[in-house]
């Protein structure tokens, strides 16, 4: 019972990368990794601009 839960963890986790859910992690880890001058942006401030600069030049979407 333990390796399906495991196995479905995993594939809830993928999919959630293929989504984009992980995105603001991925940034954060870069951010750091980088070293960046200043603070990070928020998650909310993150997500605002991730989603003005699709807006603003929308490629591979279906809406």
């Amino acid at each position: 019972m333990n390796a399906i839960a495991n196995g479905f963890r995993g594939f809830a986790a993928y999919m959630g990368s293929l989504m984009g859910a992980d995105a603001y992690a991925k940034y954060l880890e870069h951010f750091a990794a980088t070293g960046h001058a200043g603070p990070a942006m928020t998650e909310r401030e993150f997500w605002r601009d991730r989603m003005d600069r699709q807006d603003s030049n929308p490629q591979g979407r279906c809406c």
